[in-house]
């Protein structure tokens, strides 16, 4: 299908959609979780001896998401810089906000030329993630 993004460097969706599709100058990305590419793992948990999830770094888990969201953007033709808008999935508002918001300032110290961003405490999400985001960018002529 045309505009149909699958960017090889970044994880593989966890159902059946593609990572990206363009419309028109719009780029509209899949919600994008904190997966290593090369091994699947989530980065950032950690779990017992018995695989059930004990802890998570948010922090660790921020910083994975935006790499991913960067592998989308790149294999896409787009740039950090295109990104428009932001949808941010939080399993934890209250304990983690603080620390994705500091995490995001790293990435986009200038206010003015940062995307819109819209920040949603959710109860879950499809696999044991803290952090998932949904993004659009516009992309250049």
């Amino acid at each position: 299908m045309a505009g149909v993004v699958r960017a090889g460097g970044a994880p593989k969706p966890v159902g059946a959609y593609p990572h990206a599709r363009r419309v028109g100058q719009l780029l509209f990305l899949s919600g994008i979780g904190p997966r290593d590419p090369d091994t699947n793992a989530i980065v950032g948990n950690v779990h017992d001896a018995d695989g059930r999830l004990i802890s998570y770094d948010i922090d660790a888990q921020t910083r994975a998401v935006f790499a991913n969201v960067r592998t989308v953007l790149e294999a896409s033709g787009a740039r950090w810089e295109d990104l428009v808008d932001v949808t941010v999935y939080l399993t934890d508002m209250a304990g983690d906000f603080a620390r994705y918001n500091t995490v995001w300032a790293e990435y986009f110290p200038d206010v003015d030329a940062a995307p819109c961003r819209t920040t949603l405490g959710i109860d879950a999400l499809p696999t044991p993630i803290a952090i998932e985001l949904k993004c659009v960018a516009a992309l250049p002529d």
